[in-house]
């Protein structure tokens, strides 16, 4: 008990000032996620038609065994809801990190060696941050096909050049500081100067950056499931939840498109809110303020 309120002690000064509610809201994602077969009540690819479009279980026609009703096909919307969180936050996860490792290294290559490198670096990211997410998106999704290990890949394409532009600019200040002239004369390699002492000094920043970018990809996922370039069917993510009921929208069955959209909006402001409470304990020059 002793160590358990140590513990305690020891992480509450570190998240003072965070989000309750945004903060709740990602554990239950994280936990559906995690235990989504347990949690499920049904089989999410699999449903049957003599309950297709069953409303939710408090108006006419509703029953518990389908709280928030049923799709075109009969399946469980809250099963597939459930389903959906894993995938999105799979696809959000991998892709966020790769794209940062890929984004990160690229940022201190080129703030650290400068010259030539430099510049190519710098303008490829330039140039790569000037494409359209989304359509660059779908067209990487034509070439190589539907599925969720494609997306994780479009992301990672699509995000790394947020990560190069913003480490390069901590890492040219970093490299002024005199822990690395020091380093230098001790005779200490370039390669090694960079892994010791400028990448975990530019963590906070990627971190922050990290946090942000969950819900962009979250988004990005979403809207190529949207327009049928994402997640294949029948597999159970948002995006192909909103493209299956939008017709449904104007005739009644407002719950096919209401509640994937409104998982997809919860867990998009709970990052975004939860992004900002990070940027403002890890920048020093805001953490005062």
């Amino acid at each position: 008990m002793n160590t358990v309120t140590a513990f305690f002690s020891r992480v509450r000064p570190a998240l003072r000032g965070i989000p309750k509610v945004p903060l709740m809201i990602l554990l239950v994602a994280i936990f559906a996620a995690v235990f989504a077969d347990v949690l499920a009540l049904h089989n999410p690819e699999v449903g049957f038609p003599r309950d297709r479009l069953r409303p939710p279980f408090w108006q006419n026609g509703g029953n518990l065994k389908y709280p928030l009703g049923t799709d075109t096909m009969g399946r469980d919307v809250l099963t597939r809801i459930i389903y959906g969180t894993r995938i999105s936050l799979t696809v959000a996860f991998f892709a966020v990190f790769l794209s940062a490792c890929v984004g990160t290294s690229i940022g201190v290559c080129a703030g650290f060696l400068g010259g030539w490198l430099d510049h190519v670096l710098m303008r490829v990211t330039d140039a790569w941050m000037s494409i359209p997410t989304v359509m660059f998106g779908v067209l990487l999704s034509i070439v190589v096909g539907q599925s969720v290990f494609n997306i994780v890949v479009i992301g990672t394409i699509v995000l790394w050049s947020r990560y190069a532009r913003v480490v390069r600019g901590e890492t040219l200040s970093l490299k002024t500081r005199d822990f690395v002239h020091l380093a230098s004369i001790a005779g200490v390699g370039k390669t090694r100067i960079m892994i010791r002492h400028i990448v975990p000094n530019v963590m906070n920043s990627v971190i922050t950056l990290a946090s942000l970018q969950v819900g962009t990809v979250i988004v990005m996922e979403a809207s190529l499931t949207f327009l049928g370039v994402g997640v294949p069917t029948p597999l159970p993510a948002w995006g192909l939840m909103l493209s299956e009921g939008k017709a449904g929208l104007f005739t009644g069955q407002w719950w096919l498109i209401v509640f994937p959209g409104v998982a997809i909006a919860l867990l998009i402001v709970s990052f975004n809110l939860l992004g900002d409470w990070l940027r403002y304990r890890l920048d020093p020059h805001l953490s005062y303020l």
